[in-house]
């Protein structure tokens, strides 16, 4: 199933029609894993706390990155969802293969915040909305970061593992929009989502 230019109310009843329990997985997407291995190994864990009969995978659709979970969600036998801007639409390529559903939120940027404000764009508001359980992999920063903390501030489940990112995409990354190289690979915020 595919959503066109979904509001995230549109996508919040879409999810409650399907009747499960949505455990949402939250990390680096472009820049991805240093370790993708140890990740995974995560993510497992994590996944073998659930059924695959009553909870549905939620990510942000990419083929990359965290989005490495949709395969092994679907090697699980679980069902899968993806919630995302329109704007993924110019970058099809990235869209995993291993989403069974995915949702394009009507917005004009990724996700995160909206610029100058604390209020989450349409596409991570949505998120958070359909949202049962989070679990963050990395990127206590960054949109993942917004996700993860919106859904605590609304006493939602919040776990969060530290990762590093992949440090040769992260120094291109930064050295492309004319910045120093990262000082730390681990995101930030790290203590954010303690306890």
């Amino acid at each position: 199933m595919v959503g066109w230019n979904m509001t995230p109310q549109e996508v919040v009843d879409f999810f409650k029609d399907m009747g499960k329990t949505v455990l949402t997985f939250c990390g680096y997407s472009g820049i991805r894993y240093e370790d993708e291995q140890a990740m995974l190994q995560i993510a497992r864990k994590v996944l073998a706390e659930y059924s695959p009969e009553t909870t549905l995978i939620n990510i942000g659709v990419t083929s990359v990155g965290i989005g490495a979970v949709y395969p092994l969600a679907k090697s699980m036998r679980f069902a899968t969802a993806g919630i995302v801007t329109h704007l993924a639409l110019l970058k099809p390529d990235g869209i995993s293969e291993s989403v069974d559903h995915v949702c394009f939120v009507t917005d004009t940027q990724w996700g995160g915040k909206l610029p100058g404000s604390q209020e989450l764009s349409p596409t991570s508001k949505a998120m958070v909305a359909c949202s049962d359980f989070l679990v963050g992999i990395g990127s206590g920063g960054g949109i993942g970061g917004d996700e993860l903390r919106a859904g605590k501030a609304l006493g939602k489940p919040v776990q969060f593992f530290p990762a590093e990112m992949n440090h040769e995409v992260a120094i291109r990354y930064a050295k492309s929009r004319g910045l120093p190289p990262p000082e730390s690979f681990w995101g930030s915020d790290l203590d954010a989502f303690d306890g």
